[in-house]
């Protein structure tokens, strides 16, 4: 059997491209398909050294580093990769990989992180993000996601089976596809980030310094609180705002190596989170090193994380993406603190692990691979007989009560 395995876009070692990784260490012998393909040998290490077959973007002026302006092309790009030699397609697919053509004799199954996010529901954020909330720009920004938003829907009849990270994006798929999925959380690192009950006086965020992580948000937050010591591990376009916040108490250390961010969070009193996320993984390796997290109560965490509604907590959440709203939840936190144990967050946090995803996402597999196989070992059935009855005259006009004599209508 052979199998291909279609990635949106290789360029960091990031969430999905963790997916990625597990899903070529269950298929090691897949060939693999991307957009563009300019991995660092050390990312590439996690794929086993896999380089993708890639489309046409690849050889576009600085796909590099602005690859996300070829948006608009990727639709095209995706569908020109031909994977017609190929029994079983798995997509991995936050943007186009999932439109790959296929045919009635092949399987192809998506593993889907979100339905392209700039292009459903969270179109308005991103423009207003992006600065593409009015003008020109605007206008014809709006008409390439409204493009893409059909296109989208439309290749969905594509995919066999669709598979979501998380409840949430469940709930994403059937919205934008009208299709029912089955949930198989990611793969998160727990053997990596190892358990430490004893915590030291500092929360902890480590993340991309994107806008929807909402870094400065938080900082705005520990500034209102001068006694919390916050540390920030990170970098991204946001650092020039989260540097101009006036927070003494907040150490902001950019960009730190595996094991730096390691012992933070194995150390950390708290980890906090801002962002709503498709699934989430900082959160669940925060309590993989027995850390308890502060988050924003909506996206995958409230799959991942114990509240304090819950017998055994592993956290507390908080219902507004405002400083106000973090700076009650810290309080909260420091007097829920007894209840949370170290233990329970690992605990918890092993519901998740590496190996389970793998076994689940086989699992599933093999099923439907089962499935297709029996599909097509049923013998073809036999023609549908129209039931026994008289014949059916020619239509005929009869023209007079008493004449046997009939005249046949001739065909227009």
């Amino acid at each position: 059997m052979k199998i291909a395995i279609v990635h949106d876009w290789l360029v960091t070692y990031a969430g999905a491209e963790r997916v990625l990784a597990a899903l070529i260490k269950v298929w090691p012998e897949a060939d693999l398909f991307s957009v563009i393909d300019f991995l660092s040998d050390q990312d590439r290490a996690h794929l086993g050294g896999k380089k993708a077959k890639t489309t046409f973007i690849q050889n576009l002026p600085k796909a590099k580093t602005r690859y996300q302006k070829y948006l608009p092309l990727m639709p095209l790009a995706i569908e020109q990769l031909d994977l017609s030699g190929y029994d079983l397609i798995i997509s991995s697919s936050h943007a186009v990989a999932k439109g790959v053509l296929s045919g009635p004799d092949q399987v192809h199954i998506s593993y889907v992180h979100s339905p392209i996010r700039y292009a459903w529901d969270l179109q308005h954020q991103y423009l207003q993000e992006a600065g593409l909330h009015r003008g020109f720009k605007s206008r014809v920004a709006r008409m390439i996601l409204h493009y893409i938003r059909m296109w989208d829907q439309r290749t969905a009849a594509g995919v066999d089976d669709f598979i979501a990270n998380s409840h949430f994006i469940g709930g994403r798929i059937a919205k934008a596809y009208r299709r029912e999925s089955r949930v198989i959380y990611p793969p998160v690192d727990t053997e990596g980030f190892t358990l430490q009950e004893t915590k030291q006086e500092f929360y902890l965020t480590a993340s991309r310094m994107v806008p929807y992580k909402r870094i400065p948000m938080i900082i705005e937050a520990f500034a209102a609180m001068p006694d919390k010591h916050l540390i920030v591990i990170g970098e991204g376009p946001e650092m020039e705002k989260c540097q101009a916040i006036q927070a003494p108490n907040v150490t902001l250390l950019g960009y730190q190596s595996f094991a730096s961010l390691l012992e933070h969070m194995r150390n950390a009193k708290a980890f906090v989170f801002a962002a709503e996320e498709d699934f989430g993984i900082s959160p669940v390796e925060a309590q993989a090193c027995g850390t308890p997290v502060i988050a924003f109560a909506k996206g995958g965490v409230l799959e991942t994380i114990h509240g304090l509604d819950q017998p055994v907590p592993t956290g507390v959440f908080y219902y507004e993406q405002t400083a106000e709203a973090l700076k009650a939840a810290v309080a909260e936190f420091e007097n829920a603190k007894p209840r949370i144990s170290a233990l329970a967050c690992r605990l918890n946090a092993e519901r998740f692990s590496a190996e389970r995803f793998e076994q689940e996402i086989k699992t599933f597999v093999d099923s439907r691979l089962e499935v297709a196989r029996t599909a097509h070992r049923r013998p073809l059935s036999a023609p549908v007989s129209a039931p026994v009855s008289a014949p059916v005259p020619s239509p005929m006009v009869i023209l007079s009560e008493h004449s046997a004599r009939v005249v046949p209508i001739k065909s227009v």
